[in-house]
């Protein structure tokens, strides 16, 4: 048995979930389902990112401790992943106590190694308010695209910058000039760890593009030794003497929420944490391509500094833009659409399969209401949902309720077989469009094959060729339901339920004479008029 980590990247908690982070996240879901179904070990975490100053900045507006913040969005988050079928085995937050004491064990033996140092560096200040400024808190132009930017990362290019570069650079709040002043950080000493962030990178050519582009761009135009400390009152306490009145930057924590989450789910199956990160392993990373950097740069560097051994990154999944409607999404502008909100509207797994047949996997993709709309009816009604309704509701109807006698065509039992393995493999690669592609191309092969042998005739005129036509059908459904199980897990376990079968990543086969409970639609249609309803509201929003 391997011992699969499945790392999703994890959400800020100063705001809600929307469209965008659900489709960057979806594919760990995805990974996490159908390694279980194969029996393997697997950790699938996250949790919500809890500290920094945006969340400080927010509490303050709101007139409430960066304490209520977390926990009202921590509460939102769980609830909307609970609701979209996300199988987390631990979701937890980097406010929790487990997490800020893994943190502070593993940064003291970190400053141990020689990739840790103090340094001498500047520091934000605004005379006007009065306050030492954080990243977050200093606005201006990146000094590499020239875009409109905040201190810590460019959201246009990717940069991740210093403060004391952007052009420009002003106070969030009162957009007074920033002035700058000394103070003492500790830094780890990035730039010390180039020959292994080289070779890191040469070892993995098969991560996307976009994972393999980003890194080398870091790495050749020349690691920057980061702070991992800060002039903060809000996070984890550096544990060091002389720092008692830092923190550690959050950069520097949060990633290891992949550590300290997989650490619970160890202890809890009674696994030594060393054995999750060993040898006998396979990680992957799911986030947007925002956050490629702090997973190919910043957790190996983090990683190897500590010197306790811990595995690298072995899978980058990372996905590219969402827009919606033909527009970046904004939430400062409320040009988006809020998780909690299609959740509650539309069936989980029509979200779900929308977001990977047309996902940001490997290109931006729009999000826009006719094409949601379309997909559902046509694919998920039309194809699939008419695969099994027309299958089952015939033999409830003339077959006794039972599924009748037949013999597996070869045809169809090859079909099955090679799909477990061509299938599989796409999803370990994270290729998940282009299988679920494939598993639809056999549901089409299903309709095709049905409306060919016509069991509405046969039924009268070859009953025995009836009856194999729909023992075929149903040993096709039985297969199709535990291949799109890590889609579509809610419609998959209902056909589960009815055909008595496990999730498990083999080929399937349903015995004549099995009696089928009450069999109802896996997929409603959409009626044209949500179209205009939900532009109207976002129009409004």
């Amino acid at each position: 048995m391997k011992n699969i980590l499945i790392g999703g990247a994890w959400p800020y908690a100063n705001g809600s979930l929307h469209i965008g982070h659900i489709a960057a996240l979806l594919p760990g879901d995805i990974l996490a389902r159908y390694w279980r179904s194969k029996g393997e070990n697997v950790f699938y975490v996250s949790g919500s990112d809890c500290h920094g100053t945006p969340i400080t900045i927010r509490a303050k507006q709101e007139g409430i401790s960066p304490e209520e913040i977390c926990e009202l969005h921590h509460a939102e988050f769980c609830e909307v992943f609970q609701k979209m079928g996300f199988s987390y085995d631990c979701y937890t937050k980097t406010s929790d106590e487990k997490h800020k004491e893994f943190v502070k064990t593993f940064h003291k033996k970190l400053y141990e190694s020689p990739y840790v140092s103090e340094k001498t560096v500047k520091q934000a200040y605004c005379s006007k308010c009065e306050k030492i400024l954080t990243d977050r808190m200093i606005v201006g132009a990146c000094p590499v695209c020239k875009a409109p930017t905040r201190g810590d990362q460019c959201d246009a290019c990717g940069e991740v910058l210093d403060v004391e570069n952007i052009v420009g650079a002003k106070c969030a709040e009162c957009g007074t000039a920033v002035e700058f002043g000394e103070t003492t950080q500790l830094f780890l000493l990035i730039s010390k760890l180039e020959k292994e962030l080289k070779d890191f990178l040469a070892d993995h050519p098969g991560w996307r593009k976009n994972a393999v582009a980003f890194t080398r761009r870091y790495i050749e135009e020349g690691l920057r030794d980061r702070a991992i400390t800060r002039d903060l009152e809000w996070g984890i306490d550096v544990p060091k003497e002389g720092y008692e009145n830092k923190k550690i930057y959050i950069w520097a924590e949060n990633v290891l929420g992949y550590l300290s989450a997989s650490k619970v789910v160890a202890e809890q199956r009674d696994i030594p944490i060393e054995e999750v990160w060993g040898e006998n392993a396979r990680h992957y990373y799911v986030h947007g391509k925002d956050n490629i950097p702090f997973h190919t740069i910043i957790l190996p560097a983090l990683l190897i500094g500590n010197g306790a051994g811990w595995r690298l990154p072995d899978d980058i999944i990372s996905s590219e833009y969402l827009t919606l409607e033909g527009r970046k999404i904004s939430t400062s502008q409320n040009w988006a659409i809020w998780a909690k909100d299609i959740v509650d509207r539309y069936n989980p797994d029509a979200i779900r399969y929308f977001f990977i047949a047309n996902g940001p996997e490997k290109r931006d993709t729009d999000f826009s209401w006719h094409e949601f709309l379309e997909r559902n009816n046509s694919e998920l009604v039309g194809a699939y949902g008419n695969l099994v309704n027309r299958t089952l509701a015939f033999i409830a109807k003339y077959m006794k309720n039972e599924i009748p006698n037949g013999t597996l065509s070869e045809e169809i039992g090859s079909i099955i077989k090679k799909a477990y393995i061509s299938v599989g493999e796409k999803i370990e690669r994270g290729n998940f469009k282009d299988a679920l592609d494939e598993i639809f191309e056999i549901v089409r092969y299903g309709n095709k094959y049905y409306d060919a042998e016509q069991p509405w005739i046969t039924r009268n005129t070859d009953l025995e060729k009836c009856q194999n036509t729909l023992f075929n059908c149903t040993q096709l459904i039985a297969n199709l339901s535990i291949l799109l199980h890590p889609f579509l897990p809610f419609s998959s376990s209902k056909v589960e339920d009815w055909l008595c079968l496990v999730d498990c990543w083999e080929m399937q086969s349903v015995p004549s004479g099995l009696s089928l409970p009450h069999i109802s639609i896996l997929f409603e249609r959409l009626d044209k008029k949500i179209i205009e309803e939900e532009l109207k509201r976002l129009e409004n929003s």
